[in-house]
């Protein structure tokens, strides 16, 4: 669905605006590492650098673009005392924040559906919240009505000059880190970060590819980069709720269009596989919008031989919500596997079946019972296993054992 041009004005942004943002961020956030990983280096045949904003202040690099924004409304106009954002989480904890720093009141509107760790934390910088809405836009259209209605401030999360110059100063930093970078990775929801990455570094180093990577189902700039227009989507549904737009940002389209290379999806699965490997090989803990660039290079969606920096773009995750990733990606990468077959429902049956599985590795992990299904003869059961394997053709090989046992295999998932 095309959108109508609202007429929002972007002055021309100039490279000494990113360098502003950087010197106003100096004293209130970290210069996060650029790290080295030899072994997605190795699996991605290239050379690969994780950007570590998810060790950065609030937990997100949304704090850039938040304290540049707030700082600067606070030195032009300190009879403000009152700001209101809207986020899934990781601007809302910037926004408050930078808030809590200032001096002045933030109220943050939150989707339903927002993380309880993103929640919770915003409200211990010092933020109201309030929760809104399905999604980020209807979040957003009541926090708007609430900034008219009390006179607020509106912050808004990507579509703002001064946040989307605050987010560029992560360019400025990769490409001091490491002068040879080739191609730059960042997640893309509303596209506040990767148009000011893209921006601030094609001013620096014209040939550095910038490459946004989005969620196959909330792929709204994807498409609108594609059709050429704004293009907003009537449903989203991703696990990566920090980059689940429908609509794209109007400046950010704009600076996308002119200065980002090229926009790649990866799937929820994709992403889900890539957390459990960075908590495997690396230690560090991303949320799933944070891992999206990551799963386009270990999916093999770029190009090989090169350097290639990933933004790693927060990583507050909820702890609740965590273990259904880590069972989704060990699904994804065939370490578990799903499926049903149907007993004999005697005595014996049971142990029998379990033999084969501990015969070939296989630790069976959940066993559930079902006499009840219509397709069932009086004298059978359907058993709904889950069991850790070795890998697909592991999980493979078990199937092949049972199947020459004489077991008929259903609905299986993760072979």
């Amino acid at each position: 669905m095309p959108l109508a041009t609202i007429n929002v004005k972007i002055d021309r942004m100039k490279i000494s605006d990113i360098y502003d943002a950087q010197r106003r961020l100096a004293a209130a956030i970290h210069e996060t590492a650029l790290n080295y990983q030899d072994t997605f280096s190795k699996d991605s045949s290239s050379e690969i650098f994780l950007k570590l904003e998810n060790l950065q202040k609030t937990g997100s690099f949304k704090v850039r673009g938040a304290y540049n924004a707030v700082a600067k409304l606070h030195k032009k106009q300190p009879k403000v005392t009152s700001i209101v954002a809207a986020s899934a989480g990781n601007h809302a904890q910037g926004v408050a924040y930078a808030a809590r720093e200032l001096g002045l009141k933030a109220t943050i509107v939150m989707p339903l559906a927002t993380p309880m760790a993103k929640i919770l934390a915003t409200k211990n910088y010092g933020a109201e919240v309030k929760l809104f809405g399905e999604q980020y836009d209807d979040a957003y259209q009541h926090a708007i009505e609430l900034a008219e209605k009390t006179g607020a401030h509106f912050v808004h999360p990507f579509d703002d000059e001064d946040v989307i110059a605050g987010q560029g100063t992560i360019a400025l930093e990769i490409l001091k880190q490491n002068p040879d970078t080739d191609i730059i990775v960042v997640p893309v929801g509303g596209g506040g970060l990767l148009a000011g990455v893209a921006f601030a570094a094609k001013q620096i180093k014209p040939s550095v590819k910038i490459i946004g990577v989005q969620a196959a189902r909330a792929n709204a700039m994807a498409l609108s980069l594609k059709k050429g227009e704004r293009t907003a989507l009537e449903h989203i549904f991703t696990i990566a709720d920090g980059i689940a737009v429908r609509n794209p940002g109007e400046m950010t389209f704009d600076l996308i269009k002119q200065y980002a290379d090229d926009i790649i999806t990866v799937s929820d699965d994709e992403i889900a596989s890539t957390i459990i490997r960075l908590i495997e090989r690396t230690k560090l803990v991303t949320e799933p919008a944070g891992a999206a660039g990551l799963a386009a290079v270990l999916h093999k969606k770029l190009p090989t031989g090169k350097n290639i920096a990933i933004v790693l773009s927060g990583g507050n995750i909820d702890v609740g919500f965590m273990n259904k990733i880590i069972e989704r990606g060990l699904v994804s990468r065939g370490r578990q596997m799903k499926f049903s077959v149907v007993l004999v429902d005697k005595p014996g049956s049971l142990e029998k079946f379990a033999r084969i599985m501990g015969e070939n590795n296989s630790n069976i992990i959940s066993v559930q019972y079902d006499r009840m299904s219509t397709e069932l003869h009086l004298n059978e059961t359907i058993l709904h296993i889950a069991a850790e394997v070795g890998g697909h053709e592991h999980g493979r090989k078990v199937l092949k054992s049972l199947k020459e046992a004489g077991y008929t295999i259903n609905e299986m998932r993760g072979i």
